[in-house]
């Protein structure tokens, strides 16, 4: 299995961001947490914080790609072009954000881009990319089951 994670703007500052929010580890610290909690799946990581480029990615995954987690941070709340991308896909999708979001500004509670995924999970912490692949392979194997 393949999965493809995206983090959007800002990500890159994990581990210095305000922690009570975000936790403590660094992206690349949630990086090494995955591969280590899920040895058998083949991770590629991409973060950016140029939503065409996220876009880009999104584009790409169907052909490449089991599934698809996404943290587009802010773009979550303003990003119909995110939103649109991920709409196209037909593999299984699932947003996830760190912060716990209905706890948060009123303008952080509304999310474009999650109408676009099967689901989101939101305030976990590094928890949520885990639930997130947990998810992912439950949704593959139901399919498998279902054909």
């Amino acid at each position: 299995m393949k999965i493809l994670i995206i983090n959007g703007p800002n990500l890159n500052l994990l581990g210095r961001r305000d922690k009570s929010l975000y936790g403590n580890l660094t992206l690349e610290k949630i990086n090494t947490l995955i591969k280590k909690h899920f040895p058998k799946i083949d991770f590629t990581f991409f973060q950016s914080n140029l939503e065409g480029e996220i876009v880009n990615q999104i584009q790409i995954a169907q052909n490449d790609f089991n599934g698809i987690i996404i943290n587009p941070g802010g773009y979550a709340h303003t990003s119909v072009a995110i939103r649109d991308a991920l709409a196209e896909l037909t593999i299984p999708k699932i947003e996830v954000h760190l912060s716990n979001l209905s706890s948060r500004e009123k303008f952080r509670q509304k999310l474009i881009t999650a109408s676009a995924c099967n689901g989101y999970i939101s305030g976990f912490k590094h928890d949520s990319y885990l639930s997130a692949i947990y998810l992912i392979d439950l949704i593959l194997k139901t399919k498998k089951r279902q054909k």
